[in-house]
C-alpha cells in the first residue's frame, strides 16, 4: 500500500487514464480523470463506497498515462478496457446504455454516435463512458479526418463540406479507396492505436516527399502534427513502468529520465539531414529538439552522417561540461551504434547508448554481441518505439523542408 500511495501522491495534475493493478500485476480497473492527482487522491479518503473499497483492497500498484484533454482520455480509457477487460469495469462492459460510435456498412460509410447496437453489419466502437466527451473527441478528429455524418447520402453537398468537415462523397469529391483509408485512420484513433497511425503516415510522408508531391505531403504532415497533439499521451506516456522496465532491461544505474534519440533522413544522399529529439520522463520535450543539416558528408553514407550529427550535438556539452542524457538512442543497427559510440569516445564521453533496428526492432547495446529481442507489448519496447518514431518523424519533416526550399530556389 505504501508503494501505491507514493505513486498516487506523485501523480501529475493533468488529464489522463490510470490503471489499477493487483499483486500479480494484472489490471483490475481502468479509469479516466480530468486531473489525475485529484482523482487518484480521492481513493485515499475514508468512507469509500463499497465497490471502491473492494477495489482498493486488491490494488497494489498503479500506472497513469497523460492525455491532451479529458475527451482524449475517454478514448484511451475505452480502448484499455477492451484490451484488459478489468474485473472492476464489468458494469461498463455489460451495460448497453453507454454510447458507441457506429460506422455504417456502405460504400461511403457514415459515422455517428448511437446507444443501440444492432446486428446490421455496421462496425461499433465502444462503449464509452461519457457522450459529451465523445462528441468533443469526434469534433477534434474530424478537423484532420473529415467524414460523412449524414445517415442518408444527400444529392448535393452540405454545409459540412464547405467548412471542410466532410469529404462530400455525395458529389464525388473523394474516391472510395481514399475514404476507406480515412475511416480506418479514425478507427485506429478510437481504438487507441495512434502510434500505429503516426508510424504509417510518417512512412507515407517520406514516399510523397521523395516523389516531390509536396501538396499531398503537406496534408500528411499536418495530420501527423494534429495526431501528435491529440495523442500527447501515446506519443509520450508518463509511465513509470516503462522507465523502470527500460532501466532493468539495460542494467542502467538509474532510471533514464532524459533520453535523446537520433535519426538521419535523405534520398540518395540529397538534402541529407539529421534530427535529435529529447524525451523527459517518457514525454517529448520539444524545446530541446535539434535539427542538423549534414555539412561534411557527400553521397549515401548513413554511418558518417550519424557520426557528424552526434559529434555536433555533444561537442559543446563536452567542452562546457554540461550534463549528458541518461540514455542515447540511435535509429539503426549494431554498426550505427558502434560509430556513434566511437565518436562520443573521441570526445571523452561514454553515456549509456542503445540502437533499434527498423526491420525486427531488435535492441543493440555496446556490451552485448547479440541483440535484445523483446515481445511486442514489452513496456520498454513501447517507450523505445515512441522515441524512435518521433525522431524519424522530425527528421523526415526537416528533410521535406530542405527539398521544398531547393525546388523553390530553382
Amino acid at each position: 500500500m505504501d508503494k501505491l500511495r507514493e505513486k498516487i501522491v506523485a501523480a501529475p495534475d493533468s488529464s489522463g487514464v490510470y490503471l489499477m493493478k493487483d499483486r500479480s500485476g494484472d489490471v483490475i480497473y481502468v479509469g479516466k480523470a480530468k486531473s489525475l492527482v485529484k482523482r487518484l487522491n480521492s481513493y485515499l479518503n475514508k468512507g469509500l463506497a463499497a465497490k471502491t473499497a473492494a477495489l482498493m483492497s486488491h490494488a497494489c500498484d498503479i500506472e497513469y498515462r497523460i492525455c491532451q484533454n479529458e475527451s482524449m482520455a475517454l478514448l484511451l480509457e475505452a480502448s484499455l478496457i477492451r484490451q484488459y477487460k478489468p474485473k472492476y469495469n464489468v458494469s461498463l462492459r455489460d451495460d448497453k446504455s453507454f454510447p458507441y460510435v457506429k460506422i455504417t456498412n456502405e460504400e461511403f460509410p457514415a459515422l455517428f454516435i448511437t446507444r443501440k447496437v444492432k446486428d446490421d453489419g455496421a462496425r461499433y466502437l465502444g462503449p464509452y463512458t461519457d457522450a459529451k466527451l465523445l462528441k468533443e473527441a469526434l469534433k477534434i478528429i474530424r478537423h484532420s479526418f473529415p467524414y460523412r455524418s449524414c445517415k442518408t447520402l444527400p444529392k448535393k453537398a452540405c454545409l459540412y463540406w464547405r467548412i471542410k468537415l466532410s469529404p462530400a462523397s455525395c458529389i464525388g469529391k473523394i474516391i472510395c479507396r481514399d475514404y476507406a483509408k480515412t475511416i480506418e485512420s479514425i478507427c485506429l484513433i478510437l481504438e487507441g492505436k495512434v502510434d500505429d497511425l503516426i508510424r504509417s503516415l510518417t512512412a507515407q510522408l517520406k514516399i510523397k516527399s521523395g516523389e516531390l508531391k509536396f501538396e499531398e505531403a503537406a496534408k500528411i504532415r499536418d495530420r501527423i502534427k494534429a495526431l501528435s497533439s491529440i495523442n500527447q499521451n501515446q506519443a509520450g506516456n508518463y509511465s513509470p513502468e516503462e522507465l523502470e522496465d527500460l532501466k532493468g532491461l539495460l542494467g542502467l544505474d538509474r532510471i533514464p529520465e532524459r533520453i535523446e534519440a537520433f535519426d538521419i533522413s535523405n534520398i540518395s544522399g540529397k538534402e541529407a539531414c539529421g534530427s535529435m529529439v529529447s524525451f523527459y520522463r517518457g514525454r517529448p520535450d520539444r524545446n530541446n529538439y535539434r535539427r542538423f543539416r549534414i555539412k561534411t558528408v557527400s553521397g549515401v553514407d548513413d554511418y558518417a552522417m550519424i557520426r557528424e550529427v552526434v559529434r555536433r550535438r555533444y561537442r559543446r556539452l563536452a567542452e562546457e561540461k554540461l550534463p549528458l542524457p541518461d540514455l542515447v538512442l540511435i535509429d539503426g543497427g549494431k554498426a550505427h551504434l558502434a560509430v556513434a559510440a566511437i565518436e562520443l569516445g573521441q570526445l571523452g564521453l561514454r553515456p549509456d547508448m542503445v540502437s533499434i533496428a527498423k526491420d525486427r526492432e531488435n535492441i543493440y547495446t555496446n556490451d552485448r554481441l547479440d541483440p535484445i529481442k523483446l515481445d511486442a507489448d514489452t513496456p520498454a519496447l513501447n517507450l523505445i518505439r515512441r522515441v524512435r518514431d518521433e525522431a524519424h518523424r522530425f527528421a523526415v519533416a526537416y528533410h521535406h523542408i530542405l527539398r521544398r526550399k531547393k525546388i523553390i530556389g530553382k
